[in-house]
């Protein structure tokens, strides 16, 4: 089911027509050489890939404006390439997509950034990465490019990943001329805090540098506390931490929020982070707060994870997934997608639980859930409540792989992840119809009955396979482990 307020945010960002947007960054091209390989090489044990394929596509900052000309923007490109091959290819790519490549400086001498991946079977062999760092004299020729190109822009995009394209000369340009709106997406975000950001979105372990720890088990959690630090250290108006499958944690004025992702494998995540990027800055330049701004890009970068390769996020494939399966939702888009359900009549079911190893049983009892009404809410327990619920060892799963294998439920509409022992709290937010639970319980026996029934709704029990349950399953596990080893 489609989130009404995700959908409206959609269209109106992408309906939007902002002034050019800046990506100014590390321009590299991805290569994919594929095949079938059914052997061992003589020379080595190494396999041997016949070559049937082979794609170029844009990396690094260039598939940044490549996702950014997809979501709608008229967008100006800055960096340097060299006068090779791989950039003719380059530059070709991105004037098919429609990015203005006026700011690409081709420099003799240089070789363009080109990361070679061998692939068989779908699966990546080997990768080979070639390459300089800019010196500053290419530095200064960056710089004047993108003097030029800032020109009337909204908003900048930097894609710093080291290779010198927005250090020295380049830098200092962008302290001058900046424009009202500057995003960076950068391996080392200190260097930037001067320039005091309006967002800046480091993954888990760009965090972890910055901030000189490790993270526990719990990520949300802990970054959920680190805001002072973090806005501090980058300097920045906003700051999203990336956490691949457990979505974002967005800092910025008052408390932190979060976003949810659907998750997928770490070998679909490629070119994912330039996609969040790149919306990111759309919607900021939409007039999007930083929440908002990042539940678009998180859509937009759920998108990608679903795709083979470096890939983009069109305007159209953003719109077609609002309808794909139901929404993984914190408390406040839930509450603004259930005010639009109540709009059209539809009767809100709410049911809660830790759904660790999903089975026969959870599987009867959501469909008799949502038999009871219209729409079906799926509160799960967080990582550190199921542990003080169920004892250590639990949860099998993460929060963020139980709420996203029950979301492709088509039982399932909605799905939360809450941090409480009950979801009382959640309860009274969301005021469901019914609040129903399964097994041998009566409504009696439920401390949520008394909050259900102050708020109008009603608590019903049903049918549970009581011979499936996860702490069953656990237990023959153990048992079919120690015959095994006997």
């Amino acid at each position: 089911m489609s989130d009404a307020r995700e959908t409206g945010l959609v269209d109106r960002v992408l309906a939007h027509c902002c002034e050019p947007l800046v990506v100014a960054g590390d321009l590299l091209l991805d290569r994919f050489v594929s095949g079938p390989s059914d052997r061992l090489s003589r020379e080595a044990p190494a396999p041997v890939v016949s070559v049937r394929t082979r794609q170029d596509v844009p990396g690094g900052a260039a598939n940044t404006a490549v996702n950014l000309a997809a979501l709608g923007a008229t967008v100006r490109v800055v960096g340097a390439i060299g006068d090779d091959e791989a950039g003719d290819s380059l530059v070709r790519l991105l004037q098919e997509a429609g990015v203005d490549t006026a700011g690409v400086v081709r420099l003799p001498g240089l070789a363009t950034t080109l990361k070679t991946r061998v692939v068989a079977a779908g699966q990546v062999l080997v990768r080979f990465d070639e390459g300089a760092v800019l010196d500053g004299g290419q530095q200064e020729a960056v710089a004047a490019a993108l003097h030029t190109a800032l020109d009337g822009a909204e908003g900048v995009l930097v894609c710093d990943y080291g290779m010198g394209a927005t250090e020295g000369a380049v830098r200092e340009r962008l302290r001058d001329d900046r424009p009202a709106i500057l995003v960076v997406d950068a391996h080392d975000l200190e260097p930037w805090a001067p320039l005091h950001p309006t967002a800046v979105t480091p993954n888990a372990g760009e965090a972890q540098r910055l901030l000189g720890r490790t993270f526990g088990a719990d990520r949300v959690a802990e970054v959920a506390g680190l805001r002072d630090e973090l806005l501090g250290r980058t300097g920045a108006e906003g700051v999203i931490v990336t956490l691949d499958r457990d979505g974002t944690v967005v800092h910025g004025p008052g408390a932190p929020s979060r976003t949810f992702a659907r998750p997928a494998p770490e070998s679909m995540a490629n070119g994912a982070g330039d996609t969040f990027a790149a919306a990111l800055l759309r919607a900021l330049a939409a007039g999007c707060d930083l929440h908002d701004a990042a539940v678009f890009a998180q859509l937009a970068a759920d998108v990608v994870v679903r795709q083979t390769g470096t890939s983009v996020c069109t305007a159209d494939a953003l719109i077609a997934s609002l309808s794909d399966g139901a929404r993984l939702l914190d408390e406040r888009a839930l509450v603004a997608a259930l005010q639009a359900d109540r709009k059209a009549g539809r009767r809100i079911v709410f049911t809660n639980g830790c759904f660790d190893v999903l089975h026969l049983g959870h599987i009867s009892y959501l469909k008799q859930a949502k038999q009871l009404g219209d729409v079906l809410v799926v509160a799960v327990n967080d990582d550190d409540s199921v542990r003080r619920l169920k004892g250590p060892g639990r949860p099998i799963n993460t929060a963020a792989d139980r709420a996203g294998v029950l979301a492709e439920l088509s039982s399932v509409d909605y799905v939360t992840v809450f941090g409480q022992d009950t979801p009382i709290h959640l309860i009274e937010t969301v005021e469901p119809d019914v609040y129903t639970k399964g097994g041998d319980y009566t409504p009696e026996m439920l401390v949520e009955t008394p909050i259900v029934r102050a708020h109008g709704g009603e608590v019903r029990i049903v049918d549970w396979v009581s011979s499936h349950s996860t702490s069953g399953m656990l237990a023959r596990a153990r048992v079919a482990g120690v015959e095994a080893q006997a």
